[in-house]
């Protein structure tokens, strides 16, 4: 398994302060004979539809040596992940979870945008200082 982002923690408290239930921490996906971690599976209880949203949440902090090289790091395991979660489970939505700096920094910048509208990225931005959830960008 590999090692949890530094965030971690912080986005786990932030889902949980915004209503969600953790469901796996990892989330585990297997596809033929490869597994893969995605950091965490959640639900939250939609009462008004007497449903259940269920999501997966990758968790990325962005603080290599470059924003680049992160970026694209990041978007080769949410491509992965979702394609897996697409034929596995495919009431379950990814998010790619990163810092608000990083929104500011990297996705709100034109290389971010672009990614994020071409390979229709949904991103959950979370304060780290305050752990809660900024923005949700489906």
């Amino acid at each position: 398994m590999p090692a949890r982002d530094i965030y971690h923690d912080t986005v786990k408290k932030a889902l949980m302060n915004d209503g969600w239930t953790i469901t796996d921490d990892p989330l585990t996906l297997q596809w033929g004979t490869k597994t893969v971690y995605v950091d965490l599976g959640a639900e939250n209880l939609l009462a008004a539809e007497k449903s259940n949203r269920k999501i997966a949440v990758e968790i990325k902090s962005f603080i290599g040596k470059s924003e680049t090289s992160d970026l694209q790091q990041a978007l080769g395991q949410y491509v992965l992940y979702r394609n897996i979660l697409e034929e596995l489970e495919p009431e379950r939505t990814l998010f790619l979870a990163i810092p608000k700096g990083t929104f500011r920094e990297v996705f709100n910048e034109a290389i971010g945008r672009l990614v994020t509208e071409k390979n229709f990225l949904k991103l959950m931005v979370f304060d780290t200082r305050k752990e809660v959830i900024d923005k949700w960008i489906e």
